[in-house]
């Protein structure tokens, strides 16, 4: 059975295309929760120790709920609905090149694949956060590689601040690729929105997508 659900037109919309429900209110929230979270994360990363903490925990608690929800919430929310394995993402994204490929009423196979990279990164972003905020919580981490301890030990053989060292360079790198995310995801939002004919934007916020038409995939 599908989540999607026609809308009623009222008087105002008569010529408008039919409507479906695909994002609903959950997937909406995170959405947007996390796009705010993570420009505060942002903006306050040199200056404002306290408010970037608290935004890492906010952080850490939408994903738990994206990856909840993506496991039992509605069809266009979970990941079995979305996610494609290699082939078919290449396979998609080579449509894109030849500017053939298809509508999809949920997630396409590449922003499929932005999506699990997203979360994957952030994760990794909040968690090396976290391990920052409290020294204590360096001894949760493995030893480090032979290969990278002499890197990081003095002229004497011993260890200054390396393991920290270490970790804010993983946390500062996973925030510019998370940049760099980001903003490829804004990027294939726009080429979508101009190819299919709809405001993927406006779909986000509302939950509404056009109705599927001949060759969509619903």
């Amino acid at each position: 059975m599908s989540d999607a659900k026609p809308q009623a037109a009222g008087q105002a919309g008569i010529g408008r295309a039919a409507e479906v429900r695909v994002w609903d209110p959950v997937v909406r929230l995170f959405h947007w929760s996390l796009v705010t979270a993570f420009a505060v994360a942002w903006l306050s990363a040199e200056d404002l120790d306290r408010l970037h903490e608290i935004v890492g925990y906010v952080a850490i608690g939408l994903i738990v709920l994206r990856v909840i929800w993506g496991l039992v919430g509605g069809r266009y929310a979970r990941f079995s609905q979305f996610i494609k394995g290699p082939r078919a993402t290449m396979s998609y994204l080579g449509d894109i090149a030849q500017g053939t490929e298809r509508r999809y009423l949920g997630h396409n196979p590449a922003g499929a694949a932005m999506v699990v990279a997203l979360l994957v990164t952030l994760s990794g972003t909040a968690v090396s956060g976290w391990l920052m905020a409290e020294p204590g919580r360096l001894a949760l981490l493995p030893d480090m590689p032979q290969i990278v301890e002499p890197a990081w030990a003095d002229d004497d053989g011993a260890y200054d601040g390396g393991a920290e060292d270490l970790l804010e360079e993983v946390h500062e790198t996973l925030a510019n690729l998370m940049l760099v995310f980001a903003a490829l995801h804004v990027g294939g939002v726009v080429l979508a929105s101009v190819r299919h004919r709809e405001n993927l934007v406006r779909a986000m916020v509302t939950g509404d997508k056009r109705a599927p038409e001949t060759g969509d995939v619903a």
